[in-house]
């Protein structure tokens, strides 16, 4: 039987491009997200044009018990996961912390942090008991750095960073390995979901930047995941050429 990939996020971004690129690989796949038609159209587009399996789930990681009960409920089967994207992840609002939304620091926290989590939790113990498994989460630059009015957002993904440290202790004597992926500027609907929609405001984050592509990210997670058994990759951190710091960038005039 193919291996098993449970990807977070997966509708769109990095996540729908982690998901193509392990049909590739010859993987079952397992997408989730919270926007059924998107998930609907990936899974058809994966299963014409790769022959392997997928599965949807239309969960948002932020509800807990929609997560248990989505896991629990796969196939025997498929409960057998053998890499596990935790991909789902979002920034909202980008202002000082003194005036910030407090239901956009819920937002960010709930899903890059706790869905992690909660994800995480629901699919660990499986891998224990098996013995084998890899976790691969997808951090951010703003997992290293703090920058301006990214104080919640970088938080958050700190914690991530933090989070992924402590799985690789904690699954070490399981032999199951954690990697994380930490990428600069990625020109996906990240910064359409932080600034609400506005157009304009999301281009200019990118304007004049050759930036990272999804595939960029993706063709990075396949690369981690195809290493030989005894290599773990602990982290990437990946940047376009342009990009030196979440900061500092050369833009083109």
């Amino acid at each position: 039987m193919n291996k098993i990939a449970f990807i977070t996020g997966a509708s769109a971004g990095i996540g729908k491009s982690t998901a193509i690129m392990l049909a590739k690989n010859s993987y079952n796949i397992i997408i989730s997200g919270r926007r059924k038609n998107l998930l609907d159209d990936l899974k058809k587009q994966i299963e014409s044009d790769y022959q392997v399996e997928v599965i949807t789930l239309n969960i948002d990681v932020r509800n807990r018990s929609e997560v248990e009960k989505s896991i629990n409920s796969l196939p025997e089967n498929w409960k057998n996961i053998d890499v596990l994207i935790n991909n789902a992840g979002l920034a909202a609002g980008m202002s000082p912390i003194q005036s910030g939304d407090i239901e956009d620091w819920e937002k960010m926290i709930d899903t890059n942090v706790k869905g992690l989590l909660y994800v995480s939790r629901a699919i660990m113990p499986i891998m224990v008991e098996r013995k084998t498994g890899h976790i691969v989460n997808i951090s951010s630059a703003a997992g290293k750095e703090t920058y301006a009015n990214g104080n919640i957002y970088c938080a958050t993904k700190h914690a991530v960073e933090s989070l992924t440290k402590a799985m690789r202790i904690d699954m070490l004597p399981h032999g199951i390995k954690v990697s994380s992926v930490s990428p600069g500027m990625v020109e996906t609907e990240f910064s359409l979901v932080r600034f609400n929609g506005d157009e304009k405001r999301a281009a200019d984050i990118y304007k004049g930047i050759d930036a990272l592509s999804a595939d960029d990210i993706a063709d990075t997670i396949e690369f981690i995941i195809n290493r030989p058994k005894h290599v773990n990759i602990n982290d990437i951190f990946i940047m376009p050429t342009a990009q030196a710091t979440t900061t500092y960038a050369v833009r083109n005039t």
